[in-house]
């Protein structure tokens, strides 16, 4: 991935209660701990947040960012 191309990687950030998304968490995550969690977003990218504030910012990632921070 080139310098110009990492510099934008996760950069789109908007708030996650605006989003309309369905949000889901691993089920291994502690019921009773922090976790991130994850959406599918229309558009084919992938929104990411913090529980500790739900309606806070989330992330917003290309499916092919998520493919390789899955692979690496």
């Amino acid at each position: 991935m080139s310098e110009e191309a990492e510099s934008d990687v996760g950069q789109q950030r908007s708030a996650a209660s605006e989003l309309r998304a369905a949000w889901r968490k691993s089920s291994q995550s502690n019921p009773n701990e922090n976790y991130m969690g994850v959406a599918a977003l229309p558009d084919g990218a992938i929104a990411v947040r913090n529980s500790c504030h739900p309606p806070g910012p989330a992330l917003i990632h290309t499916s092919a960012e998520i493919s390789v921070f899955l692979t690496e």
